[in-house]
Order: C-alpha cells, then sequence, then structure tokens
C-alpha cells in the first residue's frame, strides 16, 4: 500500500467547494485508487461552522450530539458524545485549523462522500474510485489519536470472514475487518494533525479493496453499525451515565 498525502492551499468557510480544492490538488489518480479527505475540510467548504464568539460550546456539544456524558463526569472536563454512531468527544466538533470557528462535522458524511466519488470518476475518468471521509479520534487506554472513516464510497468497507479458515483449518465464527477505518488510520498519520497543510491523501496499491461501481446501499451502511446491546464492551458502554436525546 502506498499513501501520499497532497498539500492544499490554506481552506478557511464559505471560501470554496470541496470540488475545486481536489481538482487543483490533485493532479491525477489511477484506477483502484482511494482518495481520503478530512472531515474538516469538507466541513469548512461546506460551511458546517460557526463563529466561536457566537455560542457556547457546551451548548453546541449538547445540541449535536445524539447521546452524550455530561464533562462534569470528566477527569479532563470533556463531554464524550455518541454522534451518527460513533463515540467521540465533544460531537466531533473541533477548534484548531479554524481560524476562529467550531468546526462541526459534515452535515451529512456519507452524501459527501457520495457526491465525491462521482466527481472523481467524472473528473479522472475513473471506473473504480474510493472515497473515505477521515475524523481522528482516540483508543481507551492508549494515549495519541488515530484515524477512522465516517463515510466511504466507492468500495466494500465490511470484509466478513466468518466462515473462512485459519491457518491451522479453525473456522473463523466473528472475524470481520474494517476496510475504510484501516485505510482511514494509514491516511491520517500521513496527512498530519497539526500545521501540514496536507489535509488529502492518495492511497495505491490496495489488493485488499473490493471495488464496486456504485455508491453503498442502505444495507451495507447498516452492517457497519453495531448496537450498544451487541457491542463486545456493552458492559461498560451500557452502565455509562448517557444522557440520551429524544
Amino acid at each position: 500500500m502506498k499513501v501520499t498525502a497532497i498539500r492544499t492551499r490554506l481552506i478557511r468557510p464559505f471560501e470554496c467547494q470541496i470540488e475545486d480544492i481536489i481538482a487543483e490538488s490533485v493532479d491525477r489518480m489511477n484506477e483502484r485508487s482511494v482518495l481520503a479527505i478530512s472531515s474538516k475540510v469538507i466541513s469548512l467548504c461546506e460551511g458546517n461552522v460557526l463563529p466561536a464568539d457566537s455560542t457556547s460550546k457546551d451548548r453546541l456539544v449538547e445540541a449535536e450530539a445524539d447521546s452524550y456524558i455530561p464533562r462534569e463526569e470528566s477527569r479532563y472536563g470533556v463531554y464524550i458524545t455518541i454522534k451518527n454512531g460513533f463515540i467521540a468527544p465533544s460531537a466531533g466538533i473541533d477548534e484548531s485549523n479554524s481560524g476562529g470557528y467550531f468546526i462541526l462535522w459534515p452535515k451529512n458524511p456519507q452524501q459527501s462522500a457520495n457526491r465525491i466519488w462521482n466527481f472523481l470518476r467524472d473528473r479522472y475518468k475513473l471506473q473504480q474510485a474510493g472515497v473515505i471521509i477521515t475524523d481522528s479520534a482516540t483508543t481507551p487506554l492508549r494515549w495519541g489519536v488515530t484515524g477512522r472513516a465516517i463515510a466511504h464510497c466507492g468500495f466494500k468497507s465490511l470484509k466478513i470472514k466468518i466462515g473462512d479458515k485459519d491457518l491451522f483449518n479453525k473456522t473463523l465464527r466473528q472475524t470481520r475487518i474494517d476496510i475504510a477505518g484501516g485505510l482511514a488510520a494509514s491516511a491520517v498519520i500521513c496527512m498530519g494533525e497539526a500545521d501540514e497543510q496536507t489535509p488529502i491523501a492518495v492511497i495505491e496499491d490496495v489488493p485488499f479493496v473490493e471495488f464496486q461501481d456504485r455508491e453503498p446501499t442502505d444495507e451495507e451502511l447498516t452492517q457497519l453499525k453495531l448496537d450498544i446491546k451487541d457491542d463486545l464492551y456493552e458492559p461498560l458502554i451500557g452502565r455509562a451515565p448517557w444522557i440520551h436525546k429524544k
């Protein structure tokens, strides 16, 4: 696998369209490659931001989260939230590299990924290509952030290995591989987290990716999500003091 981070112009809210940023920054894309784009850039281009002096971040987090644990429960004073089926601090709201704005997650990450995928196929004359929208996330019991995909298009994200055999002919019973998540982790570490100004990456040489000539179906997207009651970590997540939005 080869990951190439792409430098862009400095992106400010309301000043550009994501298609323009891609067209001017990515000279070419090869068949069977995947474009990774930071969710922050999507939100800046789509205008899903608010001036930081216009509202309380606490109020904004509570409005944006699907469920949240009050920040008073955290030794760091940070809300733990569920947003679009992901556990994230502060409902994904960010202030870094914003120029004085609160940057929210894209309003509809999947819709944005689908639109960008169609743009790539037209712009670069591709038959097989993929898109992932990335975000940085923490891992319990580990310092540091890694990348994850909050939306994808153009390939099969969940590779189900149930029923396959391991090296000793044992049948796999639970193994599922998060392809989009793995690609996002590789892309984000190359894109950086500070002043690199490389919020886009092209991922090539990915023989393990099963490309699709269509947008993901609702059924495929549903397969990616777990109800808390079915999650391996339900004893922790299910007993947390969540406030659920009605």
